[in-house]
């Protein structure tokens, strides 16, 4: 299949961009590089000996977008593209309505003219809000309580919507939980600009000596140590759940729903701890205020996906740790030669 994936250049888009190439199907990838480096898609090339298309397009360009699909036979779409950040969304709520959800309409706008009905869109936990009870499964109560799981949530009924309007649509909804590591290679990771905002990169960088320590928001959560406790996916397992949602659900019209995880939680503390041990280097940490909108723990009950997609997590959490700091310890400085 020709796949256009949206945020190609991204953590998980780069490594969806590569298992796609793997196996077989040709990759146009679009990203504004916003929050990403080109030089992810270029190592993808490198790693699978595979050319992909590359487009520095913004969704928010409908014109451009537009042309992409012009140009190019588009089978199915694979839609990572937006802005992410749970705290940054609380402060900037507008931005993340404005980018979220315009830059999904007019992708979805333009499929349709282009009669193109395969999607897979990347969704997230944070549409489960404060569970009432774990693990989490796919028909758990949704809410929300940040402005970013809130456009995810948005995106989710536009999409139920969009199907009873057209029933040609096959759409699949993947909620996933905390991704984290690396390709084995060393050569793509996460590489957020600025500082980052998820706990991995922090820990990594932390490691490399780039930041001085980690913050850890809280310890006054009903878990184990206190601390937030969080269902965290290898982004390489991640990357295989789109392959197998493409493939097993392309052309099966229909809202198709599955949650990405390992079926097990972790807290910040002890994700501290196993990469200290990965990475033989002393982590420093500060227990700080809790971020608002944060929770005290989510994890999945992944069964949904294993059954329908004959998908499972393969790696642990040991391995995540080994694989982030092998790319943070090969890449100090992200994709900055």
């Amino acid at each position: 299949m020709n796949i256009l994936v949206t945020g190609g250049a991204g953590f998980i888009g780069s490594h969806t961009c590569l298992e796609l190439l793997n196996a077989g199907h040709a990759v146009i990838a679009l990203d504004n590089l916003s929050n990403a480096s080109e030089e992810a898609l270029k190592r993808v090339q490198e790693i699978t000996g595979k050319e992909l298309k590359f487009y520095s397009v913004d969704l928010l360009d409908y014109h451009k977008t537009n042309s992409i699909f012009e140009e190019n036979q588009v089978d199915a779409v694979i839609h990572f593209a937006g802005l992410k950040a749970v705290g940054e969304s609380v402060a900037i709520p507008l931005k993340y309505y404005n980018n979220n959800l315009t830059g999904t309409l007019n992708l979805l706008d333009i499929m349709q003219k282009h009669q193109v009905f395969n999607l897979v869109f990347s969704s997230s936990a944070t549409v489960y809000g404060v569970p009432e009870k774990l693990p989490i499964t796919e028909d758990s109560p949704l809410s929300t309580t940040n402005p970013y799981g809130t456009t995810k949530l948005m995106i989710e009924q536009i999409l139920q919507d969009l199907y009873l309007s057209d029933p040609r649509f096959s759409l699949v909804i993947l909620r996933y939980f905390n991704p984290i590591g690396a390709h084995k290679s060393g050569k793509i990771g996460e590489d957020p600009k600025g500082i980052p905002n998820n706990l991995l990169p922090f820990v990594a960088q932390v490691a490399t000596g780039r930041l001085k320590k980690v913050n850890v928001f809280g310890n006054n959560y009903p878990t184990p140590d206190g601390t937030g406790v969080r269902d965290y996916i290898h982004v390489v397992d991640l990357s295989l759940g789109h392959l197998k949602a493409i493939e097993k659900k392309a052309n099966i019209p229909g809202v198709h729903i599955y949650n990405l995880g390992t079926g097990r939680g972790y807290s910040v503390l002890e994700m501290i701890h196993a990469f200290q041990e990965a990475s033989g280097v002393e982590i420093p940490y500060e227990i700080v205020a809790p971020r608002p909108g944060d929770i005290a723990a989510s994890y999945s009950d992944p069964e949904k996906a294993k059954k329908e997609l004959g998908w499972e997590a393969q790696y642990g959490i040991e391995q995540m740790c080994i694989d982030s700091w092998n790319w943070q310890r090969k890449n100090p400085e992200g994709f900055t030669k």
